[in-house]
């Protein structure tokens, strides 16, 4: 199904997931969701991490989840953790009291659509399997870069669909369960080339496969930092 999107541009409307579903789907993650995806999920954290650092200081982590990612960034980062989920919430918190992980800003229910920060808030915003699990991602993606100041990255670690052969069909077959526990199995390339395209101050940085079996990637958008290349692409934008 096609639906009119951002920008005027036309996306895919695949099945998609309601905001319901999602609460219901993390409160029953929560208290196995370090167990059963801590260590299936270790590389992609820690290549999010390690991208993050590299430009470091304010960090926003949108579906933070149980907080398991909060121990491995460097003290000298501040970091705010949001969640949709507050049983995922309270298992973050529980951490943060424990460890004494006083670079910890804050954590709060929050929809990723709808962020209750002001403008240019971060240096860095983090989502690690989250744009594939919230309703619209290209809502949720310019709420990445509204937070995000000049010279900021969002650094995602998320799905990406096959294009074609064996996968592509299991994905097909596996999207009704999948959208019942909370994600995608079905989500195209192009969703993320078509909303880059359409942002005045984004580029894309880095697409980068990450385990298991190359069906995530590292993703970096980088927000153009200076005025005068944020004019050049306006400019681009205005001519075509």
């Amino acid at each position: 199904m096609l639906a009119s999107g951002l920008n005027g541009q036309t996306k895919v409307v695949g099945p998609e997931l309601d905001k319901d579903t999602i609460v219901r789907a993390y409160a029953r993650w929560a208290p196995v969701y370090d167990l059963v995806f801590g260590a299936v999920f270790e590389h992609g954290r820690r290549a999010a991490i390690d991208a993050a650092e590299r430009i470091g200081g304010r960090i926003l982590e949108v579906g933070v989840g149980t907080g398991i990612s909060l121990p491995e960034y460097n003290s000298r980062n501040r970091l705010f953790g949001v969640d949709i989920s507050e049983p995922m919430l309270r298992k973050a918190e529980e951490r943060v009291a424990t460890l004494g992980l006083h670079n910890v800003e804050g954590l709060s229910v929050m929809d990723a659509e709808r962020l209750s920060f002001p403008d240019e808030s971060f240096d860095v915003v983090v989502a690690q399997y989250v744009v594939t699990t919230v309703p619209n991602p290209e809502a949720t993606l310019d709420e990445f870069a509204r937070v995000l100041k000049p010279g900021g990255e969002i650094v995602l670690v998320s799905r990406v669909g096959a294009e074609a052969g064996l996968r592509r069909t299991l994905e097909q077959w596996f999207a009704p369960t999948a959208s019942r526990l909370g994600w995608r199995t079905e989500f195209p390339w192009d969703r993320y080339t078509r909303w880059v395209a359409g942002q005045v101050d984004m580029r894309l940085i880095e697409r980068r496969p990450m385990p298991p079996l190359g069906h995530f990637s590292l993703i970096r958008f980088g927000k153009v930092a200076d005025d005068a290349a944020r004019e050049q692409r306006l400019e681009a934008h205005a001519h075509g």
